[in-house]
């Protein structure tokens, strides 16, 4: 008895080798386009064709095209009617990852602000 028959069809596809194959072209197609993006980031930050400020806009552009890239390509995260927890599982975990970010970014121009200039620590410690 082959697994296939006691497990059953894998999960997103049928037991044929046809979509074997476009599921292992379809990963290939997303690596590619991940190596791109990441090599275009490397550029980004090291060419002088580009103006000094928007470096770090081109990097973040690329960044968030990366994320993209690997929801769709290596997640397989698409707004298919049959993927909606997976969506909402992903804006929920985007949602906690924005509270964290933001949360400590304030905490930290928080904690700037209100500490004690280095004379005054450096007079409390003699």
């Amino acid at each position: 008895m082959s697994s296939e028959a006691e497990f059953g069809t894998p999960p997103g596809g049928n037991a044929s080798g046809h979509s074997t194959r476009r599921g292992v072209r379809a990963y290939l197609i997303g690596l590619g386009l991940a190596i791109l993006m990441t090599i275009a980031s490397f550029w980004a930050a090291q060419t002088h064709l580009i103006y000094g400020p928007g470096i770090s806009v081109a990097i973040v552009v690329l960044a968030i095209a990366q994320m993209g890239i690997h929801l769709v390509f290596f997640l397989h995260i698409t707004t298919a009617p049959d993927n909606t927890n997976n969506v909402l599982a992903l804006a929920f975990g985007i949602l906690i990852a924005c509270l964290v970010i933001f949360g400590s970014l304030w905490i930290m121009a928080n904690l700037n602000r209100n500490m004690l200039p280095m004379e005054q620590v450096m007079r409390m410690q003699n």
